[in-house]
């Protein structure tokens, strides 16, 4: 989020920095109406009302964000929205599950809209004969700030709700918000996951072929506020990359990829029987329990080096103590953050109850989320019929 902006400040516990694209939108803005002869104080104070506008939608979603107690930890300010970043993994797990996810992004057009209407609503009660006024051409111009604020508002409502990434419209595609009519009055089922409907938006190529579009509509037109929308779908799109391998990950469940066939050793065995029973096992981690309960876990090379280093002994005596547990329905961002807390930890249990169901390992990790996408490949041609 650091990356290419500059801070504004922290409000409520929330930093929020300006990214660089709204500066080099305020330099070409002044460029451009020193050519054109325009007050450079009109120039700014337009370049104001956009950064304002900005503001009324992300404080909105700020505020439905708040609503779902998530943890909000910064936003990042560009001309056509934001981007939230969540101060925990499990705020942003939620943020990114279609019953939250929707609503957040709903939350910023309504805001700017309905800001806007108000904004209008305002000045027709004020003077009424300016109602001509409001609808002339040109929309948003440095000569007409009132005038400007309104469409300003209107039009950051309107554009975000195009079903393209990451605008709301695409954050509602990817949640599964839009949902076409099937033949016979039946509705078609929605996608399985978020992310399979984002990568139809991806496939489909809509966002590039909308910001190319609205990049040559600016060069033709000339228009700066569609050559810098463009411009901002393409290098938007890219900011959020990591967003979407989060959320990708955050699908994943722990009954998905742990491994169900695995041994357990026991606290009482010898190092010289746990190693022989690990010979038979491409397993490199193993539980320990004393009973049936868990007490410990312990790797191949730690019996090795055991019994090399001090011969013959118990299993007890060389496994280790500590350890944290998973849930089956746990995802598989929690797991990953068990394991690097752990300091590297060799195996997380998956625990139902006081049972074992399952253990994952890192060594198992990539292996089972490569069988588990190729299986999701396989099945849907399956899921789209």
């Amino acid at each position: 989020m650091r990356g290419w902006s500059l801070p504004v400040g922290r409000f409520f516990g929330v930093e929020v920095r300006l990214h660089a694209f709204f500066l080099l939108l305020l330099a070409m803005a002044v460029a451009l109406g020193a050519l054109a002869n325009t007050n450079p104080a009109r120039v700014l104070a337009l370049w104001l009302l956009l950064l304002f506008a900005v503001i009324v939608r992300e404080v909105a979603r700020s505020l439905a964000a708040a609503w779902f107690g998530l943890d909000l930890r910064g936003i990042l300010l560009l001309p056509t929205g934001g981007l939230l970043s969540w101060g925990t993994l499990d705020s942003a797990e939620r943020a990114n599950s279609p019953e939250v996810e929707r609503p957040i992004a709903l939350a910023g057009p309504i805001a700017s809209i309905a800001f806007g209407l108000l904004l209008a609503g305002i000045i027709l009660a004020s003077a009424p004969g300016w109602s001509i006024s409001i609808v002339a051409r040109p929309w948003i111009s440095p000569a007409h700030l009132l005038r400007a604020a309104v469409w300003l508002n209107l039009l950051l409502g309107v554009i975000n709700l195009l079903p393209a990434f990451p605008l709301d419209g695409g954050r509602l595609l990817r949640s599964g918000g839009y949902v076409h009519g099937a033949p016979g009055g039946k509705e078609r089922r929605r996608s399985p996951t978020p992310r399979r409907a984002f990568g139809f938006g991806l496939r489909n190529s809509f966002a590039l072929w909308l910001a190319v579009a609205l990049v040559v509509g600016g060069v033709l037109m000339p228009n700066l506020w569609l050559l810098l929308l463009g411009g901002f779908l393409l290098i938007g799109a890219q900011m959020d990359s990591a967003h979407l391998a989060a959320s990708d990950a955050g699908e994943v469940r722990m009954r998905d990829i742990m491994l169900t066939q695995f041994s357990t050793l026991s606290a009482s065995d010898t190092l010289e029987d746990a190693l022989q029973r690990a010979v038979h096992t491409m397993q490199d981690v193993f539980p320990v329990v004393r009973g049936a309960t868990l007490v410990g876990s312990v790797s191949r090379q730690n019996l090795l080096e055991a019994l090399a280093a001090h011969g013959n002994s118990y299993v007890q005596g060389v496994m280790q103590r500590s350890f944290q547990t998973a849930q089956p329905d746990d995802s598989l961002v929690k797991t990953l953050r068990r394991i690097m807390g752990e300091h590297g930890a060799q195996l997380v249990p998956v625990m139902e109850g006081e049972r074992i169901v399952g253990i994952v390992t890192p060594q198992n990790l990539s292996q089972s989320m490569g069988l588990l996408n190729q299986s999701r490949r396989v099945r849907r041609p399956e899921d789209d019929e």
